[in-house]
């Protein structure tokens, strides 16, 4: 029998679990005083989920606000959606628009990693459908434990399958994203999965629920036992250490979603066609929280109340109990409101495409969300306190003491490669290291190229899709964080994390526009963790203001770590760019014999937090590369306009392992060699390892050399003609004039073999 509104009234003194859901006593003590009375069992359940640190914000909230000091116009158009919605949405003219976010499934990763990595994709292409648009392609910044850790032989293999598996099932290509590994990340893998889709103008839906008397209805899979309490309580939880020193996660481990993705495919073509047909007055997807957030947020957002019976949700198990029904995160599922003279037509649609879609409630006058159960009212709250009124915490923070130290702790006095074959040595060993080595084990999983619209994948340094087949217009979008400078200094790291991917999109020959950041931390019940995030903020800030480029949106995830052990801070940032035409594009691989080689930007003696320091000498301290703005505007302006002029065959920014990995990378995209001549009075090893910011590598024809260096020097930009590309050819080589010559094929062998040769797979 369930607890319904009539029994709380009258047992007020009824012990509840609210400790076990998640909730701390003052918390418990503000949902008695918003209802006057004792909550049922199903709203505790609600509140719980809702208020968790997954859904509510609640210890970020007051620093998130920092982004509406950023513009509300991109460089190139409006925003159409901002942040508060399921996803940003951006002008990008032609009557287009384009829905983008990236959010995180790293604990359910870490519990079941195949099924963690799937319903993460699942959802984040569900929240790109909710705003009206088609899903065009996913991108996945991952990031686990050391190569050779035996936890991350059981993580690594099934996310990536977990990722491939259901992004392959949509048909939707995968065109970017990181895989990154660290001994921070052992126990507490990160998955941050992004989706972007496009969209007309006028097709822009948003979740409200409005209009009395219009229907509610929940359409595609039915509700069943997996995911009860999910991602909502997995992510607001730390995982801890066990007696015998292994990872575990929270006691009371909810289980993970299951997902479907064919079910998913159905829903999105269905969805789709009810967008088009002018059927839906609001509509939200259901992920963290299920249909306690759907039906809270609708409410809330909408000009009037919600009635809802559960005894009409379809079920998978009919032994579930309304609190289950009400916080299971069952996957593949929407919630529309609709106007009772378009339910017909609805459903039609919904059974053409084989979709389960069942009227489970209406919009009523007043404020108030009720849930019915067998005939009981389980549920009478105002929905704005579940879905918007949580609890919000000005969490201490501040600077650790160990912050100085380790910034003291400069590389300088590290042993540096001198001689030519010392520095050849090094070029092979850190090709060969787990974070600069070749990531196709995992990206050969991902079907890049279905639709036939990417123009540019990995192991590009952005992926590009082209939306309109007549104009060629498309969109570029890289992620990147590079953890190790974010430790260093959070604020520096956070805009190294921004200016990295802004250049990425740029180098491809985009225009960035905006971001979506994920931005993944350890407790925040840690001052020193508070202190990393809040100085992230700052940093994106302060940078997006520098650039010009609004946050449309993202994620925050906390309770990273495990044990007293917290994450790397990992504020991924991905960037949007807009390309006029993706025929202009820029890909990384040298190609063309005789093509200049040309460096641009100022190497400087920058290696604290280099992968050099950390693989050679297992080092972490010193202070991150500097990062100068108005030189990014305008290498980004050169990048661009070297793009549409035609003036480039290759292009690809330096970044980790500096310009020696640069070269590498450029060189084996094809199996061109090359010949390059550093500059006399510069330090070899600096030149080659440094990993200074705002630096990119092109290749440019011989013809055509004079004209680029004057674009150059139209834009402010330092360059230097390094060398040529050499013949693509069985014995190709890398030679550094002066220094070492490599063969292609015994770089390749090093790059090629360290992921294969962990999972055992030679």
């Amino acid at each position: 029998m369930a607890d319904t509104v009539e029994q709380a009234q009258s047992t007020a003194d009824l012990a509840q679990p609210w400790a076990e859901l998640g909730l701390k006593a003052d918390e418990y003590d503000r949902i008695r005083q918003i209802l006057q009375r004792r909550p049922t069992a199903c709203e505790l359940a609600m509140y719980s989920v809702m208020w968790s640190e997954h859904c509510s914000y609640k210890s970020s909230k007051v620093h998130l606000r920092k982004f509406s000091e950023l513009p509300a116009e991109t460089p190139i158009g409006k925003l159409l959606a901002g942040i508060g919605e399921n996803a940003g949405v951006i002008d990008v003219g032609q009557g287009y628009a384009v829905t983008f976010k990236i959010e995180s499934h790293n604990h359910p990763s870490y519990v079941e990693p195949y099924q963690g990595a799937a319903t993460g994709v699942g959802g984040i292409v569900r929240d790109i459908l909710a705003m009206g648009a088609r899903p065009i392609g996913v991108m996945d910044p991952l990031r686990f434990g050391p190569l050779d850790a035996p936890d991350t032989l059981r993580v690594l293999p099934g996310v990536v399958a977990g990722v491939g598996g259901y992004g392959n099932c949509l048909g939707l290509p995968n065109i970017g994203g990181e895989v990154v590994f660290d001994r921070t990340y052992a126990g507490n893998p990160l998955v941050n999965a992004l989706c972007v889709g496009v969209l007309r103008h006028e097709d822009l839906h948003l979740a409200y629920a409005s209009g009395r008397g219009n229907k509610v209805i929940l359409y595609g899979a039915a509700t069943g036992g997996d995911g009860i309490g999910g991602v909502s309580v997995l992510a607001s939880e730390t995982f801890d250490v066990a007696d015998d020193g292994t990872r575990s996660g929270p006691a009371k481990r909810p289980s993970v979603q299951v997902g479907d993705p064919f079910m998913e495919k159905l829903l999105i073509e269905c969805t789709l066609e009810i967008f088009a047909a002018g059927l839906v007055s609001g509509i939200q997807d259901l992920g963290g929280a299920g249909l306690s957030c759907a039906t809270s947020e609708l409410a809330s957002a909408g000009d009037g109340g919600m009635h809802v019976d559960l005894d009409l949700v379809p079920l998978r198990d009919s032994t579930l109990s309304p609190e289950e029904i009400l916080m299971s995160e069952s996957q593949e599922r929407m919630m529309a409101v609709v106007e009772p003279h378009n339910v017909d037509a609805f459903m039609e649609i919904c059974r053409k495409w084989d979709v389960l879609a069942t009227v489970i409630g209406e919009v009523t006058e007043g404020d108030r969300l009720v849930i019915d159960w067998h005939g009981e009212t389980v549920v009478d709250v105002p929905p704005r306190t579940v879905a918007h009124e949580g609890p919000v915490y000005d969490r201490p923070y501040h600077r650790p003491d160990w912050q100085d130290r380790v910034q003291a702790d400069v590389p300088d006095a590290l042993a540096r490669p001198r001689t030519g074959d010392e520095l050849a040595e090094t070029l092979l060993r850190l090709v060969g290291s787990p974070n600069l080595c070749d990531k196709s084990w995992v990206t050969d999983q991902y079907d890049r190229y279905v639709r036939g619209n990417s123009v540019l994948a990995q192991p590009e340094d952005a992926g590009m899709l082209r939306i309109d087949e007549d104009s060629q217009l498309g969109v570029a979008l890289a992620t990147d964080c590079n953890g190790r400078f974010a430790y260093l200094d959070p604020y520096a790291g956070a805009q190294l994390a921004l200016v990295e991917a802004y250049r990425n999109v740029a180098v491809a020959g985009a225009q960035p526009v905006a971001i979506s950041d994920c931005l993944n931390f350890g407790s925040p019940e840690d001052p020193s963790v508070m202190w990393q995030f809040t100085e992230a903020i700052r940093g994106l800030v302060d940078g997006c203001l520098a650039l010009g480029t609004p946050v449309t949106g993202g994620n925050v995830s906390f309770y990273n770590q495990t044990g007293e052990t917290a994450i790397l801070p990992t504020p991924v940032v991905g960037v949007l760019g807009v390309i006029d035409d993706v025929r202009r594009r820029t890909p990384i691989g040298f190609s063309a014999p005789g093509h200049e080689i040309v460096l641009l930007g100022e190497t400087r003696d920058e290696l604290a937090g280099s992968v050099w320091a950390e693989v050679v000498h297992d080092h972490l301290g010193g202070t991150p590369p500097r990062v100068d703005f108005e030189h990014e505007r305008r290498l980004a302006e050169l990048m661009i306009n070297a793009s549409r002029a035609g003036l480039l065959s290759a292009a690809h920014d330096l970044a980790d392992g500096g310009l020696a990995q640069g070269l590498v990378e450029s060189c084996l995209r094809h199996g061109a060699g090359a010949k390059v001549y550093l500059p006399e009075e510069a330090d070899p090893f600096v030149t080659l390892f440094s990993e200074s910011a705002g630096r990119v590598l092109v290749a440019v024809a011989p013809d055509k050399v004079h004209e680029f260096t004057g674009l150059c020097a139209d834009h402010q930009i330092e360059y230097a003609r390094i060398g040529t590309v050499q013949p693509v050819a069985a014995d190709a080589e890398l030679t550094v004039d002066g220094q070492f010559s490599l063969p292609l094929t015994t770089i390749r062998t090093a790059w090629e073999a360290p992921i294969p040769t962990a999972l055992q797979l030679r």
